[in-house]
């Protein structure tokens, strides 16, 4: 399993008892991108009990988030429900062009990949044993995916095919401005880049195990992992962030470059961090929710998913 989800398979009784004993996490006010707000995150009701590493959507009332056992929930806007994914995957990742052209990515006793065309999930031959973690595309005909063993994938459309990684490390985030221009995060501070044509290491000047990457072009690239590690990329070197925390860092993204949510979890802590463009603050922590994946439409419309089927919003 990924390093991110095993170290908390023995605690999630505990933390699946907190939650009950508190209601979920209260609704609070934050400070926003500017300062004060009448923004606050808040808990949603996913009607899910497991961990939901990922999220993903095509607009605010077309949101995706996947996890354990098979798990896709669906958000219209108004409620999260449960879709029949007809898998019992340990769903790691999901992006879509579209909301009717959106693919899950996991593991089992293969890796596996699904995928979404509006109406049903079906499942796709990725062509590799590889367990696979993280999915991101620049067209629905132009994805990549990554996972264990260095395993790099990709779709043209058509089918998904291998690709030279030149690495064996576990590989945890993929995100790109364009198909020529993508990101692969990972273990020992392994940072790839791809040009189109072949695949590349880039220097990273960090050990730590790097999560996930985000980016809003080539030359303005976040990536995050443990110990509170954030990097910036500047189109011509990474360099190390303040984060001003020592939490596992598995899920970032931003409205702006100067607008960055970072979220992960210490012990049993869950906590968002947020960027202005200068400086990384703490926005919010929850003592009985680790937190894994955010994705927004704008700086006042963000979804988190985590533990124990933990989703927030933030927003008016």
């Amino acid at each position: 399993m990924p390093s991110r989800i095993l170290k908390h398979l023995a605690t999630a009784m505990l933390v699946a008892a907190l939650v009950l004993a508190t209601g979920g996490c209260s609704k609070k006010s934050s400070n926003g991108p500017n300062g004060p707000t009448t923004n606050s995150w808040s808990a949603m009701t996913s009607g899910s009990a497991v961990s939901l590493p990922a999220i993903w959507g095509s607009s605010g009332s077309d949101v995706f988030a996947v996890g354990n056992s098979g798990t896709i929930l669906h958000y219209n806007g108004t409620a999260w429900s449960a879709m029949t994914s007809g898998s019992t995957t340990f769903f790691q990742g999901v992006w879509g062009a579209s909301g009717s052209d959106v693919f899950a990515v996991g593991y089992g006793a293969t890796g596996t990949i699904l995928h979404y065309n509006g109406t049903t999930w079906s499942d796709m031959t990725p062509g590799t044993i590889a367990n696979v973690i993280c999915v991101w595309g620049s067209l629905g005909s132009d994805v990549f995916a990554a996972g264990y063993s260095g395993t790099i994938l990709h779709y043209n459309g058509t089918a998904w095919s291998a690709m030279t990684s030149g690495t064996t490390v576990e590989l945890s985030g993929v995100w790109g401005s364009s198909g020529s221009d993508v990101f692969v995060v990972g273990g020992g501070g392994t940072i790839l880049h791809y040009n189109g044509t072949t695949w590349s290491a880039m220097t990273s000047g960090t050990t730590a195990l790097l999560k996930c990457v985000w980016g809003t072009s080539g030359s303005n690239v976040f990536a995050a992992g443990d110990n509170g590690t954030i990097l910036h990329y500047n189109g011509t070197a990474w360099s190390a962030m303040t984060s001003g925390s020592t939490a596992s860092l598995p899920g970032i993204w931003g409205s702006s470059g100067s607008d960055v949510f970072a979220v992960g979890y210490a012990g049993y802590d869950g906590t968002i961090l947020h960027y202005d463009g200068t400086t990384w603050s703490a926005m919010y922590s929850s003592y009985h929710a680790y937190l894994y994946g955010v994705w927004g439409t704008s700086g006042s419309d963000v979804f988190v998913s985590g533990g124990v089927g933990t989703i927030l919003h933030y927003g008016p």
